[in-house]
């Protein structure tokens, strides 16, 4: 018999908390919303785990995965806030903050090889520039796999399933505690995702004035009405769906050229960063031109997205059956 890998072992052990509660397969609009953060909550941590092997391993796809639904994950929390804002809160969301960490400094240099590979080809001046990025990436990895074998990671599955199941936020009983969990998903959803896309138009609407650091939150934020859209797949059919297409369709492409931008930013603090990589490799990430057309790309699709009505409770229900 094949003595298991210490990543599939950690993996074993890092599992999420028995689940007391037999939870619907499906979002319906007029689930509750203790119900529906379960459902979403749940998801996205099978969805961490699920490439956590593959992340050990190296895989760059694995460790994109993980990172989409760490994401995913810390999004839902934020979108059912304030009804799981309790006191655990803040270290469930300390300690997912440290993972994404993580797991951002990899990513992070796993998309600037690839994007001086994509640029220089096969140059032999290139080539001796990127062993001392594959040293460094090597080592992050190496890292990286020690935090996911580790025992605070395996604490931090523990703690976030215990607390998506069972967590202080569940039993108050507030009067408000109380009204938030029996908010219908469609009416909190709706109310969430038009507050979010206000927010986030207005902001769009200076793009072209953002620094950096206030361009990355403006991304962000977009991430965050993507992804809450995304979870909520269930609920849309017919007309809704294909209007939820539509204004996906527009953040996905903001999202990309924002991300774009944010890869350069990145990419040239590493490389400065990084001995040996100096000034040299830093201006490999920084174009003019390159970031104006992304920034035209990224306002277009937010005056386009600007002229969508807003999602109402009823593009949320295409069957207005309760839950039972």
């Amino acid at each position: 018999m094949s003595r298991p890998t210490t990543s599939s072992t950690a993996a074993r052990h890092a599992k999420p908390a028995t689940r007391r509660n037999a939870l619907p397969a499906r979002l319906s609009p007029g689930m509750a919303c203790d119900t529906a953060f379960r459902i979403i909550a749940r998801r996205h941590l099978d969805a961490v785990l699920a490439q956590h092997d593959g992340t050990c391993r190296g895989d760059p796809d694995a460790l994109h995965q993980i990172r989409i639904a760490l994401t995913h994950l810390r999004t839902a929390i934020r979108f059912f806030s304030p009804m799981v804002d309790d006191t655990l809160r803040p270290n469930v969301w300390a300690e997912l903050k440290w993972l994404n960490s993580q797991l951002g400094m990899v990513r992070d240099l796993d998309v600037a090889i690839e994007r001086i590979v994509a640029e220089s080809g096969d140059e032999l001046a290139v080539i001796a520039e990127l062993q001392h990025w594959d040293e460094k990436r090597t080592e992050s990895h190496r890292l990286l796999a020690r935090a996911l074998q580790s025992a605070r990671y395996r604490r931090l599955v523990e703690q976030t399933s215990t607390w998506i199941e069972s967590g202080p936020w569940s039993t108050r009983r507030s009067k408000e505690a109380i009204r938030l969990r029996r908010c219908t998903l469609a009416d909190h959803a709706s109310e969430r995702l038009t507050e979010w896309e206000t927010k986030l138009l207005k902001k769009a609407r200076k793009l072209r004035k953002l620094d950096v650091e206030k361009r990355h939150k403006l991304r962000l934020l977009n991430k965050r009405m993507t992804y809450s859209i995304e979870s909520l797949q269930d609920l849309f059919g017919g007309e809704s769906l294909t209007k939820q297409k539509s204004i996906l369709k527009k953040l996905r492409k903001a999202q990309r050229s924002l991300g774009q931008l944010n890869d350069d930013a990145r990419g040239q603090a590493l490389a400065a960063s990084l001995n040996g990589a100096g000034l040299d490799a830093s201006n490999r990430f920084l174009n003019r031109k390159r970031e104006k057309k992304l920034l035209r790309t990224a306002s277009a699709a937010y005056r386009k997205l600007d002229k969508t009505k807003p999602f109402r409770s009823a593009d949320l229900a295409p069957s207005s059956e309760p839950e039972v």
